[in-house]
């Protein structure tokens, strides 16, 4: 644990919250491309910045950020609730209305698939995958509470 403090010490030092929520964001967002680079054999750069998968990137940076506060200011402090009531908005929307958008979009573009069978329709597919599952969601967070307990100076 003093290893990762030491190595990642500099960049969370100037300001542990922010910097640990970033660390969270960029490392699952870097484990949701190699997992896509490992399962398809090539690389998919939109796995670096796109929504969805797992673990939820969204889910990580917050709880991140929300237990770098609570422990650097206290659990019960104003600023801690504030950011805690931020993170669990957060989490409910990606498993809830963005998820419902991913669904919606992937029944629309079934539908536009099968007018292209029958008539010549030019449309664009939508993005399917915007939300996250409940258990995306959890294990975000957990990483994120995990990162900032060990990491936090």
């Amino acid at each position: 644990m003093n290893e990762l403090r030491e190595f990642f010490g500099p960049a969370v030092s100037w300001n542990p919250p922010l910097a640990l929520a970033l660390l969270a964001m960029l490392t699952t967002q870097g484990f949701k491309f190699v997992r896509a680079f490992l399962t398809r054999r090539r690389p998919d750069f939109t796995r670096l910045i796109g929504t969805g998968g797992m673990p939820s990137a969204h889910s990580a940076s917050v709880t991140a950020l929300s237990t770098a506060v609570g422990i650097g200011h206290g659990w019960n402090t104003p600023l801690f609730g504030a950011v805690a009531f931020f993170s669990f908005v957060v989490m409910y929307d990606a498993t809830g209305i963005r998820r419902a958008a991913g669904n919606q979009a992937r029944a629309l573009n079934r539908l536009v698939d099968d007018l292209r069978h029958h008539h010549t329709i030019d449309s664009e597919r939508l993005a399917e995958l915007l939300g996250h599952t409940p258990l995306e969601v959890l294990v975000g967070a957990l990483y994120g509470a995990l990162l900032a307990f060990l990491l936090h100076p």
